[in-house]
């Protein structure tokens, strides 16, 4: 499991455009990493626009927004641009950045058993070392009060 002060793990993978995208090639500037369990739902919709209300600000203090769940890239296109979602969203389609991060886990639902995303936010400095971990996260609100742990 990860802990604060570790260093962030690493990864390659593609954007909603196909264009690889490299968490160390952010090193230099603080990163929240936002990992959801799918597109286009309730909740994750919630969390993504309330990143986007909160985009410029994010901008202007020069903070990266990057989206990740285990949809793939057709299904992040569809999700950003029907959203006006300004930041990149991550296609982890073989669950090697949920699992690497330790947010692949089982969860329950009316009593059925099975393995998903829990909504967990990571704040990432600029050495690349995770400062600040949400767990459990409640999409309402949620981009305001990442906010607030950058002083």
């Amino acid at each position: 499991m990860l802990r604060e002060g570790d260093f962030a793990p690493d990864f390659t993978a593609k954007n909603q455009d196909g264009k690889e995208i490299k968490l160390s090639d952010f090193r230099g500037r603080k990163v929240v990493l936002y990992f959801y369990p799918k597109d286009d739902t309730p909740g994750c919709t919630k969390e993504a626009c309330s990143f986007r209300d909160a985009f410029e600000v994010y901008a202007e203090k020069g903070i990266v927004i990057l989206g990740v769940s285990t949809d793939d890239e057709r299904s992040h296109k569809k999700f950003r641009t029907k959203y006006n979602l300004p930041f990149d969203l991550i296609a982890d389609t073989d669950k090697s950045i949920v699992t690497a991060y330790g947010v692949y886990v089982e969860k329950s639902l009316y009593g059925k058993k099975y393995m998903g995303v829990e909504r967990t936010t990571f704040l990432i400095n600029e050495e690349g070392k995770i400062e600040k971990i949400f767990k459990k996260v409640k999409p309402e609100g949620h981009a305001e009060e990442v906010l607030r742990e950058f002083k």
